[in-house]
């Protein structure tokens, strides 16, 4: 999935979130989604009728087909998408196997916050070769305080519960997602979150833009790091805190965050839309049709998303074409011109896309609003990496000198 500046064809789609149902049982009080400025999703049907799965699953397989891709991975989202049960997911699954050309596999993945599963739902997706995602925000129920139902009770014991199903079938945990929390002590719950036994941990920056900045301790920094004089990193610092407890530990999960980080100081392209320059290959289907751009614009204002596009009107390649889109896959130009001239514009590629949003002019085109943070994470990274392989064993790639502007 990898490409740099200067691309002159647009990177076809290898990933497609198809939203099985709108809505979500728990009302987690960061959520950018249904506490965000995007209130589209009132308009949207709860559960995705089945004249769209059936249309989507030919879209995808179109796109496949005038690619001529190998695999591509679909991953059914929502809201909640296991609020219809299995059967909608394997009906998704199953029209897009038959559709798709001989020469196309798929994998099948689901995201959830665990409170619906239970035994006979994973042993159900498992079957069908669905791999589980499991969102928490750690392994105790004070990490889990801010994942509430609608009638404030806490979610974690039903979360435990689906984390101990996976536990028990590493075939299909994907691993868990984790939205930082700088209140929160980073030890415990990187700890807690390991004693969980995912393969994988993707700790994800808690969606901020410079309209909107990111919530910030009172006590250890009383702004967010890029309006702060001091120069106080408190994400940075934060992720700084598991990368050594990570690095040093021993075997653990995969830490998506800190190998996508190493692999770029060591040359290789970046496969994650919030570091790197590799274009963006994702596209998300609504519950209603809509082909829209990746969830977390919609932190950034109502309409960030959407693209005007449907399944039963456009293709994937009209997709493609869409400015919005085709500005996340130009990889330096489609950075402002800050970020193009930092040192670690290749590694840190400017950062998510939706966290770089200021509303006027500038529009997308500044740095991330973590900027100074993901610069502390980065450069310690590079630093401990430097001193545990030899240069010689590895591709020439220098620790970059410091930044000399400072953000926006």
């Amino acid at each position: 999935m990898g490409g740099e500046s200067g691309r002159t064809a647009a990177a076809p789609f290898r990933q497609f979130v198809i939203k099985i149902h709108s809505r979500c049982n728990l009302a987690c009080s960061y959520c950018y989604i249904y506490a965000g400025p995007d209130r589209s999703w009132r308009d949207r049907p709860p559960l995705v009728p089945a004249a769209t799965v059936r249309q989507t699953a030919l879209r995808i397989a179109e796109h496949a087909r005038t690619h001529r891709l190998r695999e591509i991975r679909i991953d059914l989202h929502g809201g909640e998408p296991l609020l219809t049960g299995p059967g909608p997911l394997l009906d998704q699954a199953a029209a897009v196997r038959a559709a798709l050309p001989a020469h196309c596999t798929a994998t099948f993945g689901v995201q959830t916050n665990g409170t619906l599963l239970t035994p006979y739902v994973t042993d159900t997706l498992a079957a069908a070769g669905f791999r589980l995602g499991l969102s928490l925000d750690g392994g105790t129920p004070a990490l889990n305080r801010r994942r509430l139902d609608h009638a404030g009770r806490p979610s974690w014991p039903a979360a435990a519960r689906a984390a101990g199903l996976l536990r028990e079938r590493p075939d299909a945990f994907a691993g868990i997602l984790c939205t930082l929390d700088i209140t929160a002590d980073p030890a415990e719950v990187y700890g807690s979150l390991r004693a969980l036994d995912p393969p994988m941990l993707d700790f994800l920056l808690p969606h901020a833009n410079w309209s909107s900045p990111p919530p910030a301790t009172p006590e250890r920094c009383p702004r967010p790091a890029p309006h702060d004089p001091a120069g106080r990193t408190p994400y940075g610092d934060w992720l700084c805190t598991v990368f050594d407890l990570w690095w040093d530990g021993g075997p653990g999960p995969r830490v998506r965050m800190f190998t996508e980080i190493l692999g770029l100081l060591l040359g290789r392209p970046s496969s994650s839309e919030a570091i790197g320059l590799s274009p963006v290959v994702a596209a998300v289907v609504d519950t209603n049709g809509a082909i829209e751009q990746v969830d977390s614009l919609r932190s950034a204002y109502e309409g960030a998303a959407a693209t005007g596009l449907d399944v039963f009107r456009h293709t994937f390649d009209d997709a493609l074409a869409h400015p919005g889109i085709a500005a996340r896959q130009r990889g330096r130009d489609g950075l402002g011109a800050q970020c193009r001239r930092c040192a670690l514009m290749t590694v840190c590629g400017g950062g998510n896309y939706a966290h770089r949003y200021r509303a006027g002019p500038t529009g997308f085109a500044n740095p991330s609003v973590y900027c100074a943070d993901l610069e502390r994470l980065i450069r310690h990274i590079a630093a401990r990496l430097d001193a545990a392989v030899p240069p010689a064993r590895r591709p020439p790639q220098p620790l970059p000198e410091p930044l000399h502007d400072a953000p926006n």
